[in-house]
């Protein structure tokens, strides 16, 4: 089976570049984002019909029971912010009638992904406020992870009927803002090498 592996920066898929490049595995960089990644990948396979969509990168987690550098997959992936706002009140976009937040991975049943599985949220803005942060745990409070590509991966993979695939690694917590307590060199590290050990 021929995967498409995609990842939203060179930076979280550089280690394996000469890898993939010497496999014949297709990669696509989309981009930060929902919609350039939503963008690009819809853009890839009206070109490519990969057997399956990988999609890589690095996450924060919002539990410091996952360790940095651990390497997950994403089963569930929750478009966060897609609804509104009644007062203290937010409705997801299925109670309005308008569509769906919620979506899921589709792994072709040959493959078997041996890792520890959560659910994720994918986001326009990280959260890095205390007040948002708790609004967000109490809203979805089996959310683990938080990327800002992963749920658009699955939308554009479900609306091309292509089996997708989730992986991160633990880059940082989601908690206010602090750099130096990041280990984004670990994450890529550990991500690139389950990569090729995956696809070998």
């Amino acid at each position: 089976m021929k995967p498409l592996i995609v990842a939203a920066t060179n930076g979280e898929i550089a280690p394996s570049i000469n890898f993939l490049t010497q496999m014949d595995i297709p990669y696509l960089v989309t981009g930060v984002g929902m919609v350039a990644t939503a963008y690009q990948l819809g853009k890839a396979l009206q070109d490519i019909r990969p057997d399956y969509v990988l999609n890589i990168g690095i996450a924060g987690a919002f539990s410091k029971t996952i360790p940095l550098g651990t390497v997950i997959q994403t089963k569930t992936d929750h478009l966060a912010e897609l609804g509104a706002e009644n007062g203290d009140i937010f409705i997801p976009i299925e109670e309005l009638g308008f569509g769906r937040s919620v979506f899921h991975s589709t792994s072709p049943s040959q493959l078997s992904v041996q890792l520890p599985s959560y659910q994720g949220i994918t986001v326009n803005t990280v959260h890095g406020s205390p007040i948002s942060i708790d609004q967000i745990r109490e809203r979805l409070p089996l959310v683990a992870t938080e990327s800002m590509e992963g749920a658009a991966v699955f939308f554009v993979c479900q609306e091309e009927k292509v089996p997708c695939l989730q992986v991160r690694a633990i880059s940082n917590y989601v908690e206010k803002r602090d750099r130096s307590t990041w280990d984004i060199a670990l994450a890529i590290e550990n991500l690139n090498l389950w990569l090729q050990e995956f696809l070998k």
